[in-house]
Formats: C-alpha cells, structure tokens, sequence
C-alpha cells in the first residue's frame, strides 16, 4: 500500500490567510502608485530675477511652507515667459510660478492651472523730459521694455505695436533690466521706459521721485481694456508716491495685469492647498489698489481655477487640515484614499472567503466521492474483472480518507463518504465471495 500523506487543517488557513495578506498588500501598493497620496517633501518654484517684488514674495512663501516641513526651492528666471517655459516642461521639475495675466492660455499651456489671482501688476510708464500725451510721440524714442523673457517685454512690445511702434524705424526698443533701464533713463542715456511690476517695486518709487521722470496716463486706456480683457484700468492718485514733492503731481492712469499663482495640474493637492494657506497669509491685506480680502480671489483670466481651488475659495482647506498638523492630516487622508478603494475589493473578498474556503475543503472530500464514483463504474462496466483489485483500490481509496484533516463542521461529510465506501465494500465482498465458488 503506498504510503499517504497528511495535509493538516491548519496548513490550509495559512496559505489561506498568506495569500490574503499578499493579495491586500499588492492592492495597496497599486493604490499608492495610482492615486499617488504621499505629497513631495520640496517643490520647485520660478521667480523673477532677485531684488525683484516677485522673488519677494516667493520667498515668503519658502518661509511658510518650511514651517509645515515642505522645502520650497527658488529657480530665478528672466520673467514670467521663462517662467511659464520652465513650468510646462515635466524635465525642469518647476511646478509653481507668479504669472501675469495675459502671457499665455489655456490653449498654449494645457498642462497648467490657476489657484486664483493676487496682486495687480501695472504697465508703467515712464519718460524723461517732456510728458507723452499720445504715442506718436514715442516715435523715434530710447524705450527699454524690459529683458526678453519678461512679462515686461512680452506685453509692451504686443501694445506698442498695436499702436504702430514695431521696429527700429519708429522707435529703438531696448531689453534692459528695470534696475538698469531705471539707472539710464535718470541719466538720460534712454527717453523711456516701461515696466510691468506691482505698486511695490523699488525702481517704481525710485523713478517716482527722479528729476525730469514722468509717469505718463495711458492714451485710450479704455481701449486697451476692451481689445485685451486681460487689462484693469486703475487710478494711481496725485501725490501717492511723495505728498511732499506732490509725485506725481497729477492722478495717473495705467492699464493693469493681474498676478496669478500658477502651478502644473499635477501638482500634488496638498501641496495646492498649502500654497493657497501662504498665498491668504501674504496678499490678504490691503494695497494700494485693492481693499483687504480682495486677494487672492477664485478669478480667471488665461487659466482654468483648479478644482482644488475651487473647493479652498468655497471652504477653506480640508477639513483635516483645519485640525490637525499638516503631515498627520496627510496621513490620515492617505489612510483614507487608501482604504475606500481597498474596502470596496477586501470586503467583497472577506465576505465570501467563508463561502471559498468551504468550498476548497469540500472540493477535497468531493475528489474522493469522484474516484468512487469511478471505481463503482470500473465494477460496473468489468464484472468479469476479479474483485480483489477493486478492494486493493478501495482499501487505498479509505485509507486517505481515514487521514482526511478537515474542521468539526466538515466531519459529517466524510462520515457519509466513509459509510459510502463501507456499502461499496460489502458489494466487492459478495462479489469475492461469488467468484471463489465459481473458480472451483
């Protein structure tokens, strides 16, 4: 009789209970690699050149985050089209930048969105000498626009050709930096310059207050404003820049971009909900030309409102980061992501493991039913065939079953299937004893 092996109970619950855990253990690395919760630990951000109100600003920010643990890296660009260049390639790493409005779109910059607006940034400009009151007098003239790359350069050139200056033939533009086209145009090595920058720009004030600079209103501002929608009208009062000296001593209009903070799609939400936390503690007071909580405000202009920014301007940040520290509340919401998918796989499966394991220990006694089943067919089709062949098979068929482990609730079943055998070998034994007397 060949030797059986016992397979204990005990071994089946765990490579049940092994296959289960590898099963929910490859489950969550799938749900990590696919919803991705973990947040970066740095981010990479493009600012304007330093000394710039920009770079400013993006440094507080750097400050307010490293207070949450997150590392914001400074990546100084020529401006905000650089900027925008860095941000739409995935190989920079660059995911944050403060964009004016009217540098790209949704069309041109798919991959990209806007977490509101927040500060205005003014088209100024200035000119030495006499003031221009239209722009055929800028016909002719030194203009610095500002380095290629720039928000500066990009929209002065687009409104000076609109209105005619496009070339050197009707006027020389120049790409300087505004420190250095700030320090020519007081020397009266250049006749003008324009600038796109926030109220709080040192060369703003610095030209201000210069001898021989004016601040010159913007001819048909209110159509600018109606060609480019992007564009404010905005007021900047007599006397603003120094009550003394009364500079300048007429109310000026400009034409204004809005900033926004602009961040790649992809940028995980909690690092967006971070930034606009930081973006409420620096641009929520009051400025020159806007009131206190006017920024930052869910308004676009270019770029699609990202949906998390959406949900910030109507809510705040989410409701665990309202309450806890900002990596125990990200803990906590991974555990969440992770475990509604999960519970919608796990559950079904630990619902219906009782069922599937039934199932396995009963496919075990059924395997033996099979073979008796068959052995009953084999005396069938052969009753010439000599019994004690059946019985050597049926002896080893109830040998494995005497050795069948299985739990309390499955002993019935090969109590049964043991009986079954028990009746299958009276028939073998009447058959034995009918053929001894034959073979006489």
């Amino acid at each position: 009789m060949p030797p059986t092996r016992r397979i204990p109970t005990r071994r089946y619950l765990l490579s049940f209970s092994v296959a289960l855990v590898v099963f929910t253990l490859l489950l969550t690395w799938l749900v990590f690699a696919i919803f991705q919760p973990t947040p970066p630990r740095s981010v990479t951000m493009a600012i304007d050149p330093q000394g710039s109100y920009n770079a400013e600003v993006a440094q507080r920010y750097r400050e307010l985050l490293a207070r949450e643990g997150i590392e914001l890296k400074l990546v100084p660009s020529k401006g905000a089209v650089e900027s925008i260049a860095l941000l739409r390639d995935p190989k920079s790493h660059v995911s944050i930048a403060i964009i004016p409005s009217g540098i790209t779109d949704e069309l041109k910059s798919p991959e990209l969105i806007s977490l509101g607006t927040l500060y205005y940034e003014p088209l100024w400009a200035f000119t030495r000498g006499q003031s221009v009151r239209n722009h055929e007098q800028l016909t002719g003239k030194r203009i610095s626009i500002g380095p290629e790359g720039s928000a500066s350069h990009a929209l002065a050139q687009e409104f000076l050709a609109r209105v005619g200056i496009i070339n050197d033939m009707t006027a020389t533009l120049l790409s300087l930096p505004a420190l250095e086209g700030a320090a020519k145009l007081e020397s009266g090595d250049i006749d003008a310059l324009a600038l796109v920058e926030p109220w709080e720009t040192p060369e703003v004030h610095e030209l201000l207050n210069a001898q021989d600079v004016n601040l010159d209103s913007v001819p048909r501002a209110d159509a600018f404003v109606a060609l480019y929608p992007f564009l404010q009208k905005l007021t900047l009062p007599a006397g603003v820049g120094n009550m003394q000296l009364n500079r300048p001593p007429n109310d000026v209009v400009l034409l204004a971009t809005k900033a926004s903070l602009i961040v790649r799609s992809d940028l995980h939400p909690a690092i967006q909900y971070r930034l606009l936390e930081a973006a409420s503690k620096v641009h929520s007071t009051a400025g020159l030309f806007h009131f206190p909580g006017q920024f930052p405000a869910p308004e676009t202009f270019d770029l699609p409102l990202g949906k998390h920014a959406r949900q910030f301007y109507k809510t705040g940040p989410p409701f665990l980061q309202r309450h806890l520290p900002f990596w125990l509340a990200v803990f906590a919401e991974q555990l969440l992501v992770l475990l509604i998918p999960m519970l919608g796989v796990v559950y079904p499966v630990l619902r219906f493991s009782p069922a599937l394991y039934s199932w396995f220990q009963n496919n075990r006694i059924y395997k033996l039913y099979s073979e008796l089943m068959q052995l009953e067919n084999d005396m069938a089709s052969s009753p010439s065939h000599h019994a004690n062949d059946f019985i050597q098979r049926l002896e080893q068929l109830e040998e494995r079953a005497s050795h069948l482990s299985l739990p309390l609730p499955f002993q019935p079943r090969v109590y049964a299937l043991r009986t079954h055998i028990g009746v299958v070998r009276e028939k073998l034994e009447k058959r034995s004893a009918q053929e001894i007397p034959a073979s006489h």
